[in-house]
């Protein structure tokens, strides 16, 4: 080659590049104007609105309803945090505010406590679930919503506070002392027989891990020699929370999960860094449809790995990753900044957002266009729509009277009636109401109102509305009225009908006056179709292993 050419070729690739930089440099200075036009034309806007418009506007109000506007237009997760939400938000990740440790609801007549948690200021001063808050301090509450009910209970730990309740048609007052609450990560393990150990994983705020840890090594030291964790309707929450509990199972030095965006600063990958506490215990891990981004992680890489069995349902679909960025006067945004990889290489993020924005609806990933990945033993897992369990189980439906009981508060007001009525009753897994005692519910709901449709009374209703319009009606007419004649219920036949449904709702509610939550779960537990399922499987190391080691699902 002459030098002519080399040098001709030596300065076009310069010109290449001095462009490439040219382009670039314009198309970031192009994107700075544009944003810095636009946000000046809002600034504007705001001002001229102020001044001009008929009545008077709340400038913070409006703002702030702009920015959620425009942040719904990204994804559910991307969200701004005015500093008056701050606690709030510290509460979603830490686990952990200032108060009196009880969860607070609207039931009629005014906010109550729903649950005092165990060991903290509510329960500690003998509060009881179904207490109607009647005046914090010199506040008198009737009227209020609930979410102003709670903040008046928030405040600095060891501030003190004068409360006014009812209960039943006495007027009793209590002073309490806020204390530093950490709600539980882990509201309850225990023993599913003399071999199986069970942890209910309820979030994944600080501390997390710490809970699941000390949880696992009592159960080992009182023998378990099999593991339930339960990761059901659990929404998530910090990544590396996630990355620790994993390395309870794992060994030292495995790929948990990789975050990657557009900025380098996001991507990451979290790996086990310590010994685990056990990882040769044979494990089933419970999923279902609310159980989200670090339960997915978790339940995924256990899966990716082979190192325990999923039961339940498909779970959400979360495999978005937020960061928490600062914003001026105190205000925060939480923003997607990564999608995360679990160490098969699949991300399982199910909505598309992008193409959601675009088509106005939200877009899933087609089953056609998921990409299959192998687990550690090879079995086949597909990306793009959750983490599918190995083995799947129903949801539970109750029928429509046990819902109708439940929505009236009727199941809420007769376990509050009986718990003044009864002093102790037996443990949460062998409590049941007697037959004595649904007898005397049933007169109870005498004169109440809990009148509900069935789903075949629906179809029925719906059928004679067709068939009114079609110029034959009369002809059908009265076999119409007759089917619906037929199949009307009867509230009492129905209870009588879903005797052993109700009567189980019913135990779990009054247990959890005398056990609070932790005793609620546990009675829970008794018929719950999984744990059985986890338990039969867990009892035959045959069938676990033949799971985990099957070359596809």
């Amino acid at each position: 080659m002459n030098k002519s050419l080399k040098k001709s070729l030596l300065i076009f690739a310069l010109g290449a590049v001095v462009l490439s930089g040219f382009l670039a440099f314009k198309a970031k200075n192009d994107r700075l104007f544009a944003i810095a036009k636009n946000i000046d034309i809002f600034a504007t806007l705001v001002r001229e609105l102020d001044s001009y418009y008929v009545d008077e506007i709340d400038p913070d109000e409006l703002v702030t309803i702009g920015i959620n506007a425009m942040l719904e237009e990204l994804d559910p997760y991307t969200t701004y945090i005015p500093e008056e939400d701050s606690d709030d938000f510290r509460l979603l990740t830490t686990g952990e505010y200032g108060g009196i440790g009880a969860l607070i609801g609207n039931r009629g007549e005014g906010s109550m406590v729903i649950m005092p948690y165990t060991g903290f200021p509510a329960q500690m001063a003998g509060l009881k679930i179904a207490d109607y808050i009647l005046q914090i301090d010199s506040t008198r509450v009737s009227g209020l919503e609930t979410t102003d009910v709670s903040e008046l209970l928030k405040g600095p730990p060891n501030t003190g506070l004068h409360l006014k309740v009812k209960r039943g048609n006495d007027t009793l007052e209590f002073d309490l002392i806020r204390k530093k609450i950490a709600i539980k990560n882990v509201p309850y393990y225990g023993k599913l027989d003399e071999h199986t150990g069970y942890i209910k994983l309820a979030e994944f705020t600080t501390n997390a891990s710490t809970e699941v840890r000390n949880a696992l090594v009592d159960l080992k030291n009182q023998g378990i020699e099999r593991l339930v964790l339960d990761l059901r309707d659990n929404p998530g929450g910090l990544v590396n929370e996630a990355a620790e509990i994993v390395n309870l199972f794992i060994p030292k030095g495995k790929e948990v999960v990789k975050t990657i965006g557009k900025l380098e600063n996001v991507n990451h990958t979290y790996k086990t860094t310590k010994t685990p506490v056990d990882k040769k215990i044979p494990m089933v891990v419970l999923l279902n449809e609310r159980s989200a981004s670090a339960s997915e992680i978790v339940a995924g890489t256990l899966q990716d790995y082979d190192r325990a069995v999923l039961i339940g349902r498909k779970s959400f679909g979360k495999g978005l990753v937020q960061t928490t960025v600062p914003l001026t006067y105190n205000a925060q945004m939480k923003v997607t900044t990564a999608k995360y990889y679990i160490p098969s290489g699949r991300c399982i993020q199910a909505i598309d957002y992008l193409q959601s924005r675009e088509s106005h609806e939200l877009v899933t990933v087609p089953d056609s266009l998921r990409q299959a990945f192998k687990t550690k033993n090879g079995r086949t897992v597909l990306d793009g729509a959750g983490i599918e369990p190995d083995l799947e189980v129903d949801d539970k439906s109750y029928a429509p009277i046990s819902y109708s009981l439940v929505a009236r508060n009727h199941v809420f007001d007769f376990a509050t009636e009986y718990f003044y009525e009864h002093e102790q009753i037996a443990k949460p897994a062998d409590f049941m109401i007697s037959d004595a005692d649904y007898e005397k519910f049933v007169s109870w709901l005498d004169g109440k109102d809990y009148d509900y449709t069935t789903y075949l009374e629906k179809s029925v209703e719906d059928m004679k509305k067709n068939a009114e319009k079609v110029e034959y009606y009369d002809e059908i007419k009265e076999q119409i009225e007759a089917l619906e004649k037929r199949v009307n219920h009867s509230k009492e036949q129905d209870l009588v009908t879903n005797k052993e449904e109700i009567k189980r709702i019913l135990s779990e509610e009054i247990v959890s006056r005398y056990y609070f939550q932790e005793g609620m779960i546990e009675s829970g537990l008794v018929e719950d179709e999984a744990v059985k399922m986890a338990q039969d499987y867990l009892s035959d190391p045959d069938r676990i292993k033949a799971i985990l080691t099957a070359s596809t699902k």
